[in-house]
């Protein structure tokens, strides 16, 4: 028979946690029962899927309609290429407090924020008058954005440690599906709303509104999925079962000693810059070159669209490797060989173009996977978050804008595809040294 209790190295007698949890005499409550356990993880799932389908369609919604955008506000090439790079600029200067955000008010409070902050900046930015209350109203969206963008591998860590590559999967896959459909459906469906860019944009305010719903019982409840009532997000010895311990409970970790974040951070960056520069300008691209604004806005769509089976079978593959480099070189031979296809023959080859750049964009669920997989612990994943992304971010913020200038002053897509197909070298082999095996803890401790 098992002995009931263990003892330390001291022979300090230690109560053994029944199966069903804390001791009655610990003055804990018990774990929540099976069942609901069960409901919660469902609903947390519902709230990551629909969270990450709002993640994407403020932007290619606008990329689709980027020329009656420039048109109704009086935008120059050069004004609309800085419009795009405000993604990345949000995401940079707003992801950094996501972390200290989720330590005050729990992650899914934050999540929670965010989806209204979305569903309120789609809403007012069509209607705000002039390029400045368009701009505003959009960095409002992208807060939103920038701190879910960050906290969903945290959570996807916290609440489900032994499927970080299958929910990852599922994530990625949900923002790619979300991408996607804005970028297929905001041109005919704009057109059968009336025709109006404004109304096709704000349309979005509505899906981001109902993502607000799987999060509100835990906000309304004070606490985090996973974990009882009242018991908090601040004690890891009081988290449920399933959930890692919570990352605010250990020391910062002096993140910027390992080379394995400076890797990943700029892996990311040069892997957001083609994903925001595809995003903002490849319909264009096509339109310039005489394909129908609304082939256009279904080729993009297509880019996007890819992700939706691979950002399932990435991750998943990702983390049965202990090296990620093969995945990363096979992404950017893609990426290669769509800009020369865009530079050499953009309308005959357009579909095959639009599909190896939605491989190639699919760097994007393998750098959130090698999150999760480069960290050891919560807080280690919740600091990699926030720095391999906001850094990255900050790093991608010239790219979309250098293009749009790069090609009022040419008057072609020549100098732009260039510029493009440059910055996919470095990014593979930063991707390379990103995917070693080794954890930023490893490399801290030892410096």
């Amino acid at each position: 028979m098992a002995r009931e209790e263990t003892r330390t190295s001291t022979s300090t007698p230690i109560r053994r946690t029944p199966p069903g949890g804390p001791a009655a005499g610990d003055g804990a409550h018990p774990s929540p029962h099976p069942s609901a356990r069960a409901w919660t993880a469902r609903l947390l799932m519902a709230g990551i899927v629909l969270a990450a389908l709002n993640l994407r369609p403020a932007i290619t919604s606008l990329g689709a309609l980027l020329e009656e955008v420039r048109d109704g506000l009086g935008m120059s090439a050069g004004l609309a290429g800085l419009l795009t790079s405000v993604p990345p600029l949000c995401f940079a200067v707003f992801g950094i407090t996501a972390p200290r955000l989720a330590r005050r008010f729990g992650p899914a409070a934050v999540v929670c924020a965010g989806m209204a902050a979305i569903a309120a900046g789609l809403a007012i930015r069509p209607y705000a008058g002039g390029t400045a209350g368009f701009v505003a109203a959009s960095a409002l969206a992208l807060m939103g954005i920038a701190v879910s963008n960050v906290l969903m591998p945290v959570i996807v860590k916290r609440h489900f440690p032994d499927r970080v590559g299958s929910m990852t999967g599922l994530y990625s896959m949900a923002l790619a599906l979300g991408t996607s459909t804005a970028a297929a459906v905001t041109v005919p469906m704009t057109d059968a709303l009336g025709g109006s860019w404004r109304t096709g944009l704000a349309v979005w305010a509505g899906l981001a509104a109902a993502a607000l719903l799987p999060w509100l019982p835990f906000v309304r409840r004070g606490r985090e999925p996973g974990t009882r009532a009242g018991a908090g997000a601040e004690n890891p010895a009081r988290t449920a079962p399933g959930a890692t311990e919570d990352p605010a409970a250990r020391p910062p970790l002096p993140i910027t000693r390992s080379r394995t974040a400076w890797a990943l951070a700029v892996f990311f960056g040069l892997q957001a810059t083609a994903a925001y520069i595809t995003m903002g300008w490849m319909a264009q691209i096509f339109r310039d070159a005489g394909v129908p604004a609304a082939t256009a806005g279904l080729l993009l769509a297509v880019t996007m669209v890819m992700g939706v089976p691979l950002s399932f079978v990435i991750p998943r593959l990702a983390t049965r490797l202990p090296r990620q480099g093969p995945i990363v070189v096979v992404l950017g031979v893609c990426g290669l060989a769509g800009y020369a296809g865009l530079y050499l023959a953009p309308a005959a080859g357009a579909w095959a173009w639009a599909l190896l750049l939605g491989i190639s964009n699919c760097a994007f669920p393998l750098a959130l996977t090698m999150v999760g997989m480069r960290a050891r612990t919560g807080a280690g994943v919740v600091r990699l978050s926030a720095f391999a992304q906001s850094t990255g971010y900050l790093i991608s913020i010239p790219g979309p804008l250098l293009v749009g200038v790069l090609y009022q002053h040419s008057g072609g897509w020549g100098l732009p595809l260039a510029l493009m197909a440059a910055l996919m070298i470095p990014q593979t082999v930063v991707g390379v040294l990103a995917g070693r095996d080794r954890t930023v803890e490893d490399e801290t401790a030892a410096r």
